[in-house]
This record gives structure tokens, sequence and C-alpha cells, in this order.
């Protein structure tokens, strides 16, 4: 007796339920359908197009149509419609005299201007509205915002009149001849714009966009006097795959069927008489017959029948796409919605049901697959085409009032931002078996409300590497401190995106954060676009998710979770620094959602360890036709402890560091600590966020401080920096990082046979570019640096650069006498110039430099690293010899000085010996005198007299 009254307040509560589903569905609203702004050569069939969604002749009275101007932002042209209506079928066009049918309002030519500009649909007082007046949203019923792309953007118009959505582009090479901006409908209440052929009182085409996979197109569902048929849409006819029937009521399988397409296109699997490409074979087809109380599913899997045997439960394999409904007064289980259609709702079916079935075809734009709300009632074409109608909803429900201020919406995403969403805080496994206070925290590093627009987040399963949830948040922004939450209904305060309790797996799992404004291109079964990932595990996992970590987090170990860390409830928390994929940036801490995370405070720095230096960088970018890992090596006397310190990678033309990574542990017993990802390594090296470790051009720089002390700055403060190495020409990292010299060494591949590296060979000069050179990779060894036993002899004179300087010589007129690592430099960059070859000032220490008006001699021993470098030093020295340039350059210097002012000198000398010669003993003893004490060449300069032209 009690259950009656329970299936009667089922029922009263499906038929509220009903009733507010077919008041949304017989909603009707006038619409901006298709607008045509720039035609080829002359502007004269330019049109705006409205809709009604009754399809019927509608009075226009009360609205007005505003074009605005983008660069100004005010209007150029308002259209008051009073007096106006729609055609028999719900069309209404304004437009040039060319269009064809005829426009109800005509245009002069070149009315419409191309963008970036907004047309918008308003319906109050026309008195409110007109030309120069600025951009308002008050009394706003429809609107686009577009631009092109040689015309820049639309930002503040977007973000007035269609907050959260950008401006359209409109590509003009989309199709040969014109083109248009045409709406159509996406899914379930979500509208689009994309580019067609114009088609002015024309129904829009919008079709459907076409899938890498097999999908569900059309589906007929009924009783058993109806013929039911499922139509499917094959890219490829190697494709093979399995049509599974699943009954909601118990979530298992009531029929599968293995499909082997014949043929690319539509696929028709039939149950009656009138044929198609498969006939369903005996069995339990009652999925396709439902009833008022029932749910189901239909499904597409890869695999074989086998895999999916009738009564087994419901697969945690990933489908290809699904179809999950409801009758009028069943409700699909939270089950069967989150592991086939993940962030979805299942498709309500009509009651009319049970009088004659129902047809339902794929009808909406959306590129993505496992989506029931993108199907729609329709007339059956089985075999054929989809005939979509729009359905009889709105894009924009809700007029805004006139008088109600503009709101503060924020700006688009801006791609060349250094910041954007990260993973805040992830509680994936909570005390006690509900699993109800699970939560997924994102935040955007602005710290202020943002668009989500284009953003998706994806929930990974760690055994299979492949998405069990995926959502998009387009449509959504953040809180004003930058923050947005998914989660179980028990978490507070209440999320954005409610999940079923147990969604959030507790791993190994992964979750993910995705930027792709256009669904989610997959590389390697992975998808692109990564904007931050969270890899965790469970105690004694850590290896059951390497596939996953290696995807998503390359060289780290996932995230433990310990449920026994905290007595409560505990999270991971974002704590260490703002670089994506990052996992030495989370802690375990308590939850905080919405909140500020609960951080430990950092532990107070001890000095830094002395004797710490960056010993040898290699990237996977040199690759030299080998196959290399990207690692940094750091040496310093034995076991020494490196907390307090953190290596910080920048990449060439990036302001911001894209890498800060707090050091563990300390040096091995020779000194040697390796920060890669290969075995052995003390540490892992974390991608950066441009998804490479070492970049093939940057620096490295060891610092000491925090993650996020280390990359405050820009770059990294230069009073925290113990060593750096620059291997970039970027001007604001040399003047940062480099010595007051602001030079760099760049590797030089030709040099080094097999995988390369810059290597340390003075131990004890940071900062320093005449430290490095290019070398073989040593790890863990001694670095391979210029040896005596690979020299060679060197006489060059080179000759002061010529007006076009197409030689580039160094100048050595200029050059002071307090050392020779200035000379060694600007020549060792002279030779490399040259061959490319791997000359540094480390190769030169057994050289000699001269100079004389300007003329540079260089003679001496040369050192290389092997016979190979020898070599190729050899051929760029023969090479420069065969360019002769005269005798200019003397044999008596052989010192590293250098002579500038050489006349003046040698006179007083002169004239001093004439003076001598008066007097004989004075002489002789002045003479003999000299004789024996040699000339100073730092104090003393040479006769010009005495040096003439010379060949290299």
């Amino acid at each position: 007796m009690l259950l009656r009254p329970k299936l009667m307040a089922v029922r009263l509560a499906a038929f509220f339920a009903l009733v507010l589903v077919m008041s949304v569905r017989s909603e009707v609203c006038l619409m901006i359908s298709e607008v045509n702004a720039d035609n080829p050569r002359l502007d004269t069939t330019e049109f705006v197009e409205l809709y009604h969604t009754s399809g019927q002749r509608t009075s226009l009275d009360g609205y007005t149509l505003v074009f605005y101007n983008g660069n100004g932002n005010i209007a150029y042209k308002v259209l008051d419609l009073k007096g106006h209506t729609t055609d028999d079928r719900g069309f209404f066009l304004v437009g040039s005299v060319d269009v064809q049918p005829k426009p109800a309002i005509p245009l002069p030519p070149n009315t419409v201007q191309n963008g970036p500009d907004a047309i918008v649909l308003y319906h109050s007082s026309a008195t409110r509205y007109g030309e120069k007046m600025e951009v308002t949203a008050a009394g706003l019923v429809d609107a686009i915002v577009y631009t092109s792309r040689r015309s820049g953007d639309a930002v503040f118009l977007a973000r007035t009149l269609t907050p959260g959505s950008p401006a359209f582009v409109e590509d003009e090479s989309a199709y040969e001849g014109d083109e248009s901006i045409e709406r159509c409908w996406l899914s379930t209440g979500m509208w689009t714009f994309q580019m067609a052929p114009p088609s002015p009182g024309q129904r829009n085409r919008c079709a459907p966009p076409k899938s890498p996979d097999a999908r569900i197109s059309e589906l007929r569902l009924g009783g058993e006097q109806t013929e039911n048929f499922v139509e499917l849409s094959v890219p490829q006819s190697t494709d093979q795959v399995v049509l599974v029937l699943l009954d909601g009521r118990t979530d298992t399988v009531s029929f599968s069927m293995e499909i082997i397409p014949a043929k690319d296109g539509l696929l028709l699997i039939s149950s009656g008489k009138s044929g198609g490409d498969f006939a369903f074979p005996p069995g339990d087809h009652s999925v396709l017959a439902p009833q008022a109380a029932s749910s189901g599913a239909v499904v597409l899997y890869r695999g074989r029948a086998a895999d999916f045997p009738v009564g087994s439960p419901l697969s945690a394999q990933q489908p290809l796409d699904a179809f999950v409904y409801s009758g009028p007064e069943g409700v699909a289980s939270d089950n069967l919605t989150e592991t086939l259609i993940p962030g979805r709702g299942a498709f309500q079916l009509h009651p009319r049901l049970e009088e004659g079935g129902l047809t339902l075809s794929r009808c909406g734009t959306a590129d993505w697959n496992r989506d029931p709300g993108v199907f729609i009632e329709v007339q059956q074409t089985p075999g054929q085409p989809n005939q979509c109608l729009w359905p009889a909803i709105c894009p924009h429900n809700v007029v805004i009032p006139a008088g109600t201020a503009t709101p503060q919406y924020p700006p688009d995403w801006d791609p060349s931002s250094q910041h954007d969403f990260l993973l805040s805080e992830v509680n994936a496994d909570t005390p006690g078996a509900g699993e109800d206070t699970e939560f997924i925290e994102i935040w955007h590093p602005s710290g202020r409300r943002a668009s989500l627009e284009g953003v998706w987040l994806l929930l990974f399963n760690g055994h299979n590497s492949k998405p069990y949830w995926k959502a998009s948040l387009t449509g959504h922004f953040t809180n004003a401190q930058g923050y947005f939450l998914l989660g179980s209904d028990k978490v507070i305060p209440t999320p954005s995106i409610p999940l079923p309790p147990n969604t959030i797996q507790n791993g190994p799992d992964a979750v993910a954060l995705y930027r792709s404004p256009y669904g989610l291109p997959v590389q390697a079964g992975i998808p692109t676009h990564l904007l931050d990932a969270i890899v965790y595990r469970l105690p004694g996992s850590d290896m059951e998710a390497r596939n996953l970590s290696d995807a998503l987090t390359p060289g780290q170990i996932p995230l433990l979770e310990d449920p026994t860390f905290l007595p409560g409830d505990e999270t991971l928390s974002r704590c260490n620094s703002l670089q994506s994929a990052d996992l030495s940036a989370f802690v375990v801490t308590s939850p905080t959602p919405l909140r500020k995370n609960l951080c430990p405070q950092p532990p107070t720095l001890a000095p830094p360890p002395e004797g710490v230096v960056i010993n040898e960088v290699g990237s996977a970018h040199w690759t030299n036709g080998s196959q290399q890992e990207g690692f940094v090596e750091l040496f310093a006397p034995p076991l020494t402890e490196l907390q307090g310190l953190v290596l910080v990678v920048f990449e060439q033309g990036n302001s911001r560091a894209t890498l800060a990574l707090p050091l563990t542990g300390k040096t091995d017993q020779d000194g040697y600590y390796l920060i890669a990802n290969i075995t052995g390594a003390d540490q892992a090296l974390p991608l950066g966020a441009s998804g490479t470790a070492v970049p093939a051009h940057g620096a490295v720089a060891l610092c000491h401080g925090t993650a996020r002390s280390c990359t405050a700055g820009t770059p990294a403060s230069s009073h925290s920096l113990i060593d750096t190495v620059v291997f970039s020409e970027d001007s604001l990292l040399l003047s940062t990082l480099a010595d007051s010299r602001r030079q760099q060494v760049i590797p030089a591949l030709r040099s080094v046979e097999g995988p390369a590296s810059l290597s340390r060979c003075a131990c004890c000069e940071v900062r320093s570019p005449q430290a490095w050179t290019t070398s073989s990779q040593t790890p863990r060894r001694a670095n391979l640096c210029p040896s005596p036993a690979f020299s060679s002899n060197i006489d060059l004179c080179l000759g002061p650069p010529t007006s076009n300087e197409e030689m580039h010589l160094p100048n050595c007129s200029g050059w002071r006498q307090d050392g020779g690592s200035r000379q060694e430099m600007a020549v060792a960059v002279y030779l490399e110039d040259q061959c490319h070859c791997g000359i540094s000032a480390l190769n030169l220490e057994g050289a000699n430099f001269s100079c004389t008006a300007g003329w540079l001699r260089i003679r001496g021993s040369i050192q290389a690293l092997s016979d190979h470098q020898r070599e190729l030093i050899l051929q760029t020295s023969r090479t420069q010899r065969s360019h002769t340039l005269g005798d200019t350059c003397s044999n008596s210097i052989t010192d590293k000085s250098v002579g500038t002012k050489s006349g003046l000198i040698w006179q007083i000398c002169l004239a001093a010996v004439l003076l001598l010669i008066l007097v004989l003993g004075v002489t002789l003893s002045t003479y003999f005198y000299r004789r024996r004490r040699p000339l100073d060449y730092f104090s003393m300069e040479l006769s010009e007299h005495a040096e003439g032209p010379a060949e290299i």
C-alpha cells in the first residue's frame, strides 16, 4: 500500500518535469540567423537575416537592430523594425539591393562593416537607441560580434554583448566565392556560428562536422509495431565496432553485435524488412523499444562482441559514442551517465513514444561524441543525410531589462599571456564510504574573475591512460578571487559544477586541464594543448600509472594522497610554484575549497652551500643526429646537501622562467648530482611550459631560495643566483643572468661526434661564458675539455674590419693592456664564426696575440677536445691562411699584450742612442746595460717603421 503513493509522487514529479521541458522546447524568439558582411570585390550582396523560431509570420514591433563599429565602440547604423513582419517561414532580411530574395529593408552597398564590429538585436523602446551611441547590453535579445584576422579583435564588444564568448573570426578563404556567418545549434542549449555559403531567406545548412571515430547518426525507437533501426556514421570502412544495448534498470548488457563495415559513410542496422546494411540478429532488443519507466543506452565500442557478453555489467572501457535515454517516468542511473556520457545528461523521451515511436537524429554541430544533447526529434531518413531542423530553443532566453547596468565581465584569455588556469587543489579520497566531499579546485593566477571559455577538464584512469570523465567548462567563470569549484553535493561552499559521489577515482589516476576552443585534438591517445595536470596514487601503486605519468608529467613520480597523513580529510594543494604539470608544487594539506590553500610556512633558509656549480647541461634539441635526453649536472664537494637551491630554466623570448625545480638530496661520493629523466638520476627533470626540459636556446640558473622567490623577478633576482649558463642571444637573459661582459656560449654540434652538451672547464669561475665549451656528454664523469694532447699550431694575421665588415674581423685597436680575457673571447668568437667547430676561449689558452695599427696577430698552440675537433680547426686555419693580406704583422711580438701607440717610444729610444754615442764611455756603458735587460712591452710601444704588411 505504501508503494502506490510513492509511484504517484514519481509520476507527478515526472509530469511537472515534462511540463517544464515542454515549456522550454516550445519557447519562441527572434534571433540573428545569418550575417554576410564581406563580399568579394564590391560589397553589394551584404545582408543580415533574422529568424523567428515559430517558423511563422510574426510582427517585429518593439525590435531595433543596431550596428556597432569596433573602432571606437559606437553605433554606426540603427534600424527600427516597427511595422515590419517576418515572412511566412519566419525569416526577415535586411541587406543590399542585389541580395535575392529582395530584402525587406534595403541598404546601400558597403553598409555592413567587415569587422571588428557587432550587430545587436534589442527589444525595448526604439527611442533609447541612436547612431553615435555607446555600446549597451540593456534590452539585448541577441548579438553577434565578429572580426577578421587582418583587422584585429573586438574584446570590448565581446565582453559587453556576448560575455564568455570571443568574437567570431570570419575567414574569407573558407569557401571559393562568397561566404557568410551562419548561426547553428551546437548541443542542448548551446549555439555557435560557423562559416558557410550564403543562404539568405533559407534555413542554414549547419551540417555536423566529420568525426575521426564512428558515431551514432540516427535512431528509431518505439513499440513492437515500429521498425527500429540504428544508423551509424563510419569514417573508415576498416574500423571494426561493437554495437551494445544496455538496460538502464540493471546497467547490464542486453545485446551486443559485432559490425565490420564494408563501406565508408552511413551504415544502417535495421530490425524490419525494409533492408539495410545489416539486420539485427535475434536477441533482446527491448532497449530500442523503451517503455515510459525505462532507461537505456545505445553504445559503440572498439573490440569484439565477445568482450561484451549479454548480462555482463557496464564496462569501464571508454566508448566511441553513446546515447543514453530515460523514459517519461524513468531515470538513468548515475553509473550509466557518468561512465558513458560524463558531464552530460540523458535524453528525456517524449510521452508520444508509446503511440508509435519517434526518430532521433544527430543535428547539433558539436564536434564531440557521447552527447545525447545533439539529437532532436525529426523526420526519419534511414541511410540518407539527416533532415535537421533547429530545436525550438533560443540562444538568449532572457532579455536584459532596460536600465540594467552592463556587467563587468573579465577579458577573454590572451594567448600571449604568461598566466593561464592551473589546478589548485584536488581531493580524490575522502573519509568514509560515501566519497561525497570530493572536489577539484581550479585557479587563475590573475586572482580575479576570469572566463573559462575553451577550457576542458579531464579525469584519467591510470590503468589504461584513458579519460573516464570529460567536461567542457565553456560558459563558466571563476569567482572574484580566480577560483572555480567542481565537487560532490556535500562540499561547502556549493560547487559550480556538481559531481555525483565517488566520481573522482582514488588512484592511480590523473586530473588534467586543457585549452581548446574547438574540441580536443588527440595525439597518441592523449589530448594536446595541456594547461596543467596532476597524477596521484595510492600507497604502493606508484608504478601502475607510469604511462599516464610519462604522458602528462614526464620524469615525475605520481603524488601520494596519504589518508593517514592528517587526522581528518586532506587534499593535494598547490603551494610551491605556479609551474604547470610540476608535481613538486603540491603538498598534502587540509581542504580549503574556494579559499587560499593552507600551505605550510616555508622553512628558514640556511646559507647556500659552498662550492656548488652547474657542471654540464644537455638539451634534447641538440640532437646532432643522435638520440639524447635533456639533463643538468651539478658539481660540489662530495655529499653536499642541496636543500635551499632551486634549478631555474629560461627559454629564449620568454621573460619568465619556464621551470623552477627545488632540489633535494645531496651530491654523490664524487661530488656529482644529476637532474634528468634517465635511469639513475638523482632527481627528475620536469618538462617546462613549452614541452621541453632544457630548450635549444635559453639559460639554466642555480638559485638560492624557494621556487616562488627564484621566479618572482624577471628573470631571477641576481643577488640570489649561485651560477648560470646562458646559451642564447636574448638580451634580457644576457643582461640579467650573464656576467658584466654579457656574453653567451652557443652549442657547436659540429665539433662533437654523438650526443653533445655544454661542459664547464673552469671549476670556479661562475656566471661566465669563458668557463664553458661544447663537448660530448659525460654525466657523472669528468668533463671533456680542450687539452694540449690535441693541440695544433696556429699563425694568423687578421687585418682590421672592412667598411662593410663582411668578414666580421675583430678590431683590436681599442683593446686595453689589462689581461687577455677580452681578447681571447673576441678571437674565439671570430674563429667560431668561421668554422662552427666549438672554439671557445678555453681553446686559446696556449695562443699569443699582438695588435699593431688594428692588425691582429694570433700564433701559438690552440687546444682541442679530440682529433675530430683539431681537424676542423686546422681546416679553418688553412682557409684563413689562403687569404693573403700582405706582410703587415711583426714576428717580434710573442706575448698576449696589445700595442697601440707604437712610434713615439721608438723615436725617443733612437734619439737617446744618438746622444749617447757622443760620449763613448757613457754610450758603451748604457749600450751593454740595455742589452742585458729585456724590454718591458707592457709599458713600451713599438715603432711603426719596424712593422709592415704580412700575409695570413
